[in-house]
């Protein structure tokens, strides 16, 4: 039977393949016939400029959870918004996240994994350059004029971000065969920098220009700039009618994608509230925003390391029960600890935080490699478990802001992240177990 499991990693790419990141890197177009190609590139340098591209793409899917939450006391403060504005606005993207992920393979078939790409980029652009905007409603005031467009573009933001998430894995995957191991650690490492400088730059933007409209609008040109520079690329992929197969188990019938899939749910929860109410967090127990902002980018820089190391760790181990329940613990503690700990400590909590999350965030996704055996079912499961792990993941955000609402601190929230990460622990000691999707 070990023999069999080894074999079974080997083939999957668990072992070396692993500590090179491609346990995270899932094709969610891999049950296509004809079975998507690399894209086209005429040249060596033509192909390091598509790498470019890619990473610059992983660099923008997360400035919109960061830079929110970095400037929200002033949002919500100056657009006078409600209480219930501020929760939707924190929930709805990570709830899109699941919403929409099941529609990128849809939209891949027919109009090119490339073309959907640069189409998501242009909405998110587009979104971010919305949501500051103030519709000028006559009669409504400041803060009806700000939020129906905070809305449109919060949710055409996380729309587009979804159908990120779910087709760039799988272009680095095919364009970069050879160097798994560098564009994977790079692609990882973009996203968590793309949330490290949403929170470390959007409050300094704001005290420059005093206006968190600027503050927001200033993602607008990574994002455009991106949309740019992938556009000649796009473009000039040829037009391949693709069908769906039959291929794989069924996943949703499998007790073991169940169990990671639960326990994906469980670190999004904490992962997208770590995002969304970090930085208020601290401001209201009284750091200054600009520290505020630096102690979230150090926690996010944390989240790097611990995305780097975690899976090639994971993958060392027969089965990953000990790991699991490690970095669950460690992050629900992180997360209480920098809501009611001695404030003097802050930046060790939110380094343990940083540690403890980046870490279970990337064993949460290895698991799709080390609990399959195939590309198809780990194409399956990764579905599954982006459609129900952010889906019902965005309900963490959306109770930190309700118990806040409803007690008007966070301490309430603190227990929350407590009991989280418990639970957490012991679906990822379940989903830890040497067993298969089956």
């Amino acid at each position: 039977m070990e023999a069999t499991n080894a074999e079974a990693r080997k083939q999957r790419g668990g072992g070396p393949a692993a500590k090179d990141n491609q346990g995270t890197l899932v094709d969610a177009e891999v049950d296509e016939a004809p079975a998507p190609g690399p894209t086209v590139v005429g040249s060596r340098r033509q192909l390091v400029y598509l790498g470019l591209c890619l990473v610059l793409i992983g660099l923008n899917l997360r400035t919109v959870f960061s830079s929110f939450s970095a400037v929200l006391p002033e949002v919500t403060s100056q657009a006078a918004l409600p209480g219930w504005a501020v929760v939707v606005l924190t929930t709805v993207p990570v709830t899109l996240l699941g919403v929409f992920a099941p529609l990128a393979p849809v939209l891949a078939r027919r109009f090119g994994a490339e073309r959907v790409l640069l189409a998501a980029m242009a909405v998110l652009t587009a979104g971010l350059l919305l949501r500051p905007a103030a519709v000028g409603l006559p009669g409504t005031g400041q803060g009806a004029g700000h939020l129906p467009a905070l809305l449109a573009g919060t949710a055409a933001c996380g729309a587009a971000i979804a159908l990120c998430n779910v087709l760039l894995p799988g272009l680095v995957k095919r364009d970069f065969p050879h160097r798994l191991g560098l564009m994977g650690g790079l692609y990882t490492t973009a996203i968590c920098a793309s949330a490290a400088l949403g929170a470390g730059f959007t409050y300094p933007v704001y005290k420059a220009t005093g206006e968190w409209t600027q503050a927001l609008w200033f993602w607008v040109v990574p994002a455009a700039v991106v949309l740019l520079l992938f556009l000649p690329v796009a473009v000039r992929q040829p037009r391949i009618q693709h069908h769906p197969v039959k291929d794989g188990v069924n996943v949703w019938r499998s007790p073991v994608a169940w169990q990671v899939t639960i326990f994906m749910v469980l670190q999004a929860m904490m992962s997208f509230s770590v995002f969304a109410w970090l930085a208020p967090i601290l401001r209201e127990r009284g750091v200054d925003g600009a520290t505020a902002g630096l102690i979230v980018s150090m926690c996010i820089v944390l989240q790097m390391l611990g995305s780097l190391f975690a899976p090639a760790l994971a993958a060392r181990f027969r089965d990953q029960r000990a790991i699991n329940t490690v970095v669950a613990l460690m992050t629900g503690a992180g997360f209480a600890l920098s809501i009611f700990g001695p404030l003097e400590l802050v930046w060790v909590w939110a380094g343990l935080l940083g540690l403890g999350q980046g870490s279970l965030t990337a064993v949460a996704l290895t698991m799709i490699m080390l609990r399959t055996r195939d590309g198809h079912t780990a194409a399956h499961l990764s579905g599954m478990m982006q459609g129900v792990g952010y889906g019902l993941g965005s309900t963490g955000t959306l109770m930190v802001g309700q118990l806040h609402q409803a007690t008007g601190s966070f301490t309430a929230a603190g227990v929350l992240f407590l009991a989280v990460g418990l639970l957490a622990g012991i679906f990822g000691y379940r989903a830890g177990r040497d067993r298969y999707v089956s």
